[in-house]
């Protein structure tokens, strides 16, 4: 015997509503995750060697991590990067700029030819390696402001090389309009209680002076 047509309707709207379950909390899809806010700082690039890198000490007492700390503390809407390389000299630096540079600075802060002065090497390729860093910068990042650190090395070869050695780098700012710190270790270079061992090489007081050296020229280039 045939079921009434009625029970057949019931029995099919049945089993249609058990292939086709109304969805319930636990069948729902989760909800995507926020994405994330995007980084709106600007960034200040430290380029540099291991006076940069903070060899011999730790990376948050290193001048770049302390600039970064004042930054903080001002609420000032930038970021310090520490592109620094121990051991780099302008050559060096000449051929890794671009691969630093993949995105846009706001302020680049160059500080390499320590380790030309060091060695010896010739004052006119480093003056050349040190233009080309910032022709690179340039035209990499056409809105960034530079930031020169100059150096001293001492008169072991000779009084004439140490003076054009320091001389150089008021002649690379003065060409390219670029904002100059005298000398990077100002009140640090020569105190052994400021230096580590190798008479080189800042130690974490040292670099609280450098880093205040430092924030003394950038801090109003900073709107």
């Amino acid at each position: 015997m045939k079921p009434p047509l009625p029970l057949v309707a019931a029995l099919l709207a049945l089993g249609l509503g058990a292939c086709n379950p109304t969805p319930t909390a636990a069948t729902k899809p989760p909800a995507a995750a926020p994405a994330p806010a995007p980084d709106t700082k600007r960034h200040i690039l430290f380029f540099g060697n291991s006076l940069t890198a903070g060899l011999g000490v730790e990376p948050e007492q290193a001048f770049p991590a302390l600039i970064g700390q004042k930054l903080d503390s001002a609420k000032l809407d930038y970021e310090a990067v520490n592109a620094g390389l121990s051991g780099e000299t302008t050559a060096d630096g000449r051929s890794r700029v671009g691969w630093v540079l993949r995105q846009p600075v706001a302020v680049f802060v160059l500080e390499l030819g320590a380790n030309d002065g060091l060695r010896g090497l010739s004052l006119a390729a480093t003056r050349d390696n040190l233009q080309g860093i910032v022709d690179t910068v340039r035209r990499r990042s056409p809105g960034a402001q530079i930031v020169l650190a100059g150096m001293q090395i001492p008169p072991n070869l000779g009084q004439a090389y140490a003076a054009d050695f320091k001389q150089l780098y008021q002649e690379i700012a003065d060409r390219n309009h670029l904002v100059l710190i005298p000398f990077l270790l100002a009140g640090v270079a020569g105190d052994p209680k400021l230096n580590q061992k190798d008479g080189i090489h800042p130690t974490p007081a040292g670099h609280r002076i450098v880093a205040r050296t430092v924030w003394g020229v950038l801090q109003p280039l900073l709107k």
